[in-house]
């Protein structure tokens, strides 16, 4: 996609407004004059009353001018709006640098009253999330005009910087319990940032790749796991589905309160969650809204991009861990 954005309206557009303006002043005058008949006494056309309607006139010009005008800036805004909800991450980082002087206070105040008349929660959500994601990148490009933008290695660096030791030796789990919330923390920032891009996904995929090649490194290996898990963690926890109207969808809510816990914390929450254990989430109503959130997924992210892999994985790995569960609660009950 290129990064030179025009924007104009078309000329019928133009015309249009015109030709509404043209009939808006005719039609005034019309009353004007229509008004005059019905009082029965035609004056004579003074030269103050013809120097009044002239300055009505310039007034009604100007007037219609200013709306034509606010009407051109609106197209404007809103086909930048547009082409900033069709990109995908690397376009709507171009796109944001190619047009950082149009994000004034007029664009904010569109973006906020489309958000506003959004007919579905799902429309909204995505209108929230481009203004976060929009008003972050906006706010880098401000703080960091001056230095050198990380690259996604030194990212990750900065990411694994608190479980890393100072002589760099990988263990698994941390010694210091304080680690994983330091570098969950750092995840958020980041995302917020904007910076855990396609290029940042593919650091990592590729940095996990040669850890599992090389076979030596499993301390490595779970720790770059981790990244990813806090990473589709974090992304999947943004958009809630458990709330339709006023009815609380009991088995979406128990989805997402895995979707935010630890890895190390599902086993403990399927089998108190789920009718086989302790809860009351059947294992085909859990199926049922992890599948559903892939197709979700799916349709909201680039076809074949970092992102999506992650984030399906990130889905289908809560369910194999819930299929584990129910064969476990299952041979227990036999027994």
């Amino acid at each position: 996609m290129s990064t030179l954005l025009v924007l104009a309206p078309s000329s019928s557009t133009t015309n249009c407004v015109s030709s509404q303006s043209h009939h808006y002043r005719v039609t005034l005058l019309q009353r004007l004059s229509t008004a005059n008949v019905r009082t029965g006494k035609l004056k004579p056309f003074a030269t103050t009353s013809f120097i009044a309607w002239k300055r009505r006139r310039t007034l009604i010009c100007a007037v219609s001018q200013d709306a034509e005008e606010s009407f051109k800036k609106t197209v404007e805004v809103d086909r930048l709006i547009d082409m900033l909800r069709d990109a995908n991450p690397i376009e709507l980082q171009k796109l944001v640098v190619a047009n950082v002087l149009a994000f004034n206070e007029s664009f904010w105040i569109r973006l906020a009253t489309r958000t506003d008349t959004c007919k579905s929660e799902d429309d909204k959500k995505d209108y929230e999330e481009l203004a976060l994601s929009v008003m972050n990148m906006v706010d880098r490009l401000v703080n960091k005009t001056n230095e050198k933008i990380e690259s996604a290695t030194d990212v990750l660096k900065e990411i694994l910087k608190p479980v890393v030791d100072d002589v760099e030796e990988i263990s698994w789990p941390p010694r210091d319990p304080e680690a994983l919330q330091l570098m969950e923390k750092e995840i958020v920032q980041r995302e917020q940032e904007g910076q855990l891009d396609e290029g940042f996904l593919s650091e990592v995929n590729a940095q996990l790749r040669q850890a599992k090649e090389d076979g030596d490194k499993p301390g490595l290996e779970a720790m770059l796991q981790k990244v990813l898990q806090l990473y589709a963690s974090r992304l999947l926890s943004k958009r809630s589905y458990a709330q339709k109207g006023n009815e609380i969808l009991k088995a979406e809510q128990f989805l997402e309160t895995i979707i935010k816990a630890p890895e190390e914390e599902w086993n403990k929450l399927l089998i108190n969650g789920m009718t086989l254990g302790k809860g009351e989430i059947s294992p085909e109503e859990l199926y049922a809204v992890i599948r559903k959130r892939i197709e979700r997924t799916l349709i909201r992210t680039e076809g074949g991009s970092y992102q999506q892999r992650v984030l399906a994985e990130y889905l289908k790995g809560i369910e194999s861990r819930a299929e584990e569960i129910v064969q476990v609660l299952q041979g227990n009950r036999k027994q």
